[in-house]
């Protein structure tokens, strides 16, 4: 009989710990993975905001990690852990792609954009960005900041509107090329440089420098913002993300930072 209540109480003990051990469980809701998004370094404020808002109205997580589009490219074909990948140039998008990394049939493009000439605020003076203008002559001893041409998309934009406008050969020299556009625009923000060539948004974005002015649309390739879900992607909520990100309530948010919402 003793050996018998004995038993009793380690079997209620038992059980009342599996009761316990159940309550502090998470729910399948709060046991779901945060979403991670690989994204060019200009969506940075737009895209902050937009998943602030996804946050709020969904109750879970969306982490993103910012760099140049061709680092994020090479850190997915490296298996690295994300879910989205956002492109600020079809090219890397492509690049992804051809290595089946992504999801085909989830690819899209979300966004454009402009890229512009931007100076230090207190010495912005307006430029007219047309054929031959002297952009060496304006730079003197300074140097260009923009994103590097090999591997930014930012830097291949410039170059390439640089080179259709005839001015390239005569800066080329002079270029300070930046890991990302962001830190172009900071090496003219702080002075370090008199002029550099960045995305119309991250110009926005900045109140250290001025837009002096813009290249004209045909003097580059279309700027273009692809996004995808990567293949290895095992999250439930990427596609429902992604539908997000084309909305009509997320587009506020990529509009207000001087991105055109492509439909």
């Amino acid at each position: 009989m003793q050996n018998r209540r004995q038993w009793m109480k380690l079997a209620t003990a038992a059980i009342a710990a599996l009761w316990l051990g159940a309550a502090t469980l998470p729910t399948p809701a709060e046991a779901a993975e945060k979403l991670t998004v690989f994204a060019a370094a200009s969506l940075k404020d737009a895209l902050d905001a937009a998943n602030a808002a996804w946050a709020k109205e969904n109750g879970k997580e969306a982490v993103a990690s910012y760099a140049a589009s061709g680092a994020l490219a090479k850190q997915i074909e490296n298996a690295a852990p994300a879910d989205i990948f956002i492109s600020a140039d079809p090219d890397w998008m492509d690049y992804v792609a051809k290595k089946n990394l992504i999801k085909a049939d989830s690819r899209t493009n979300l966004l454009g954009n402009r890229i512009v000439l931007v100076a230090e605020k207190d010495k912005a003076k307006p430029v007219e960005i047309k054929q031959g203008f002297d952009l060496a002559g304006l730079l003197g001893d300074g140097k260009l900041a923009m994103g590097e041409p090999k591997s930014v998309p930012a830097g291949k934009y410039a170059m390439a509107a640089l080179d259709k406008l005839g001015v390239w050969t005569s800066v080329e020299t002079k270029v300070a090329g930046a890991e990302s556009v962001r830190a172009a625009l900071a090496l003219v923000s702080r002075g370090e440089a008199p002029y550099g060539i960045v995305y119309q948004t991250d110009a926005t974005a900045d109140k250290g420098v001025a837009i002096v002015g813009t290249f004209p649309a045909d003097s580059h390739p279309p700027i273009i913002y692809p996004v995808a879900i990567l293949a290895e992607s095992k999250n439930p909520d990427a596609a429902a993300y992604l539908d997000f990100l084309k909305s009509d309530k997320a587009a506020g948010f990529f509009t207000a930072q001087g991105f055109t919402v492509l439909k």
